[in-house]
């Protein structure tokens, strides 16, 4: 399992575009996540699925309503990370009015939860492979804050946690 030190893992993770902008090319976009962390400050959660009840009620919510204080405590870029692929997280930050806010990066084959040892099985419950919930700040690449959650629990996860996180 990923650890408070360790670099994030050399994967691509995928990020659906509505409008064209920066460069970037409408649709699914790959995002190297290397690149994408330089130099930068990350506050990065993982939800086992789009549009699934405590993701959407009160995971995604929390971290867009706070955006702003993020950006006041010196984080560059809110990430959401799940195991779905592009056009389901792009519908998904749709809903959630996530642009601007949060960038919602799909890990379709899983990979980068792979990679993270963060990984939640729920084949028998009909959804397969998913990431576990939890919540990271990440500093030029490196993890320095790790919040991982037990089963079926939303506790440590939180805008709020990894808020006061980064402005400790």
């Amino acid at each position: 399992m990923i650890n408070i030190g360790d670099t994030l893992p050399a994967t691509t993770l995928v990020e659906f575009m509505d409008t064209e902008g920066n460069g970037c090319s409408l649709g699914p976009n790959p995002v190297n996540v290397a690149e994408a962390a330089a130099g930068k400050t990350i506050a990065l959660f993982a939800v086992p699925g789009a549009f699934t009840p405590t993701c959407s009620a009160q995971h995604v919510p929390g971290f867009v309503a706070k955006a702003d204080e993020f950006k006041a405590a010196g984080v560059d870029e809110i990430w959401c990370v799940s195991v779905n692929d592009a056009f389901v997280m792009g519908a998904w930050a749709r809903d959630q009015k996530t642009v601007g806010k949060v960038r919602m990066l799909a890990d379709g084959d899983a990979a980068f939860t792979k990679a993270t040892g963060l990984t939640l099985d729920l084949t028998g419950k009909g959804l397969g492979l998913r990431s576990n919930r939890y919540s990271m700040l990440v500093k030029d690449g490196k993890v320095v804050q790790l919040n991982v959650e037990g089963p079926g629990q939303f506790t440590v996860s939180d805008a709020d946690t990894l808020l006061a996180q980064a402005r400790a």
